[in-house]
């Protein structure tokens, strides 16, 4: 009989045994796992993220007085010149059919109508870079041709989106990035914000020129540049991850590490500033250098996607 009643409890035994493990593999809420984060200090920007197309501000055409021949070109593309500077040579149709007849007599007889009949010169209209040359030595043009496009300064066009302009401002900084040199950013600000807005796929968008404080030498027009409008900015503070911080009630909290080896996490509230998406600034509650904790994402079965209850305040820029 007390064998029997032995199998009887080691098989009840069993069965619980195998039910806790089914529970805890399958389907069970299992005991939160959290990683260690440390309150550090750095530095904070909160932005708009948009995209543009390197264009000249303003894009100056350089047509020749009257048609003719290119007898000497001087400059390249690319190449920054002076109001008034020589771009090139050039005789007109009469001109360039005198000389063709003087050569054929001897060079005294050019020479005499090269004094006579001097070239004309294509001037450069304004301070800037030549972006475009479309004539060569020998070419023959007419008066409507395009022989040299110039532009004074190049600028991002970028397009804002319309729940996004009202924080846009002239004199605005921003950080550039060009997709053809990502590894090189550089500054500029807010020259110009368009007031009529352009409807694309139903989304609206206003136009926003940044013009670079300094252009760099390998941006290009046509070039495709990501921009950073910065809203606010701060300087040493004290730094959280944002998945450090708990919202709750209009209040924040932060879960620090229980005395006890084995006992459970406790909950303290802090005040909390500005959120880029990624980081919280931290003002009242915590030190530099104090060790919290933070909840690990659990990734979501089969969907691959993760999701946490401790959330940044901030809106991702």
């Amino acid at each position: 009989m007390k064998k029997y009643r032995w199998a009887v409890v080691l098989v009840v035994l069993a069965g619980l045994a195998g039910g806790a493990a089914i529970y805890w593999r399958g389907g069970g809420e299992t005991p939160p796992a959290y990683r260690e984060v440390t309150v550090t200090r750095g530095n904070l920007e909160v932005t708009i993220l948009s995209t543009g197309v390197v264009q000249p501000k303003n894009r100056l055409e350089i047509k020749p007085p009257v048609a003719g021949r290119a007898d000497e070109v001087l400059v390249d593309e690319g190449r920054v010149v002076k109001k008034g500077q020589i771009l090139a040579w050039m005789s007109s149709t009469e001109r360039a059919a005198l000389i063709d007849a003087a050569r054929a007599k001897g060079p005294e007889e050019v020479r005499r109508w090269e004094d006579i009949y001097r070239a004309t010169p294509v001037l450069a209209p304004i301070n800037g870079t030549v972006i475009l040359r479309n004539i060569e030595p020998g070419q023959t043009f007419t008066s409507s041709d395009a022989v040299f496009v110039m532009s004074d300064l190049l600028t991002i066009k970028a397009q804002v989106d319309e729940t996004d302009i009202a924080q846009v401002r002239l004199r605005q900084s921003a950080h550039i990035a060009l997709d053809a040199y990502p590894n090189q950013p550089f500054s500029g600000h807010v020259d110009q914000i368009a007031y009529d807005a352009k409807t694309v796929n139903n989304v609206t968008t206003y136009e926003v020129d940044v013009l670079p404080e300094k252009t760099p030498a390998f941006m290009r027009s046509g070039m495709t540049a990501n921009v950073s409008f910065v809203l606010s900015s701060l300087e040493n503070v004290l730094l959280l991850p944002g998945d450090a911080v708990k919202w709750r009630d209009g209040h924040s909290y932060v879960l620090l590490p229980s005395a006890k080896p084995t006992g459970a996490p406790v909950e303290k509230e802090i005040k909390t500033g500005m959120s880029d998406g990624k980081h919280v600034e931290v003002l009242e509650g915590v030190a530099e250098g104090d060790k919290l904790l933070a909840l690990r994402l659990q990734t979501g079965a089969g969907t691959g996607s993760a999701s946490s209850p401790l959330m940044p305040f901030g809106r991702r820029r």
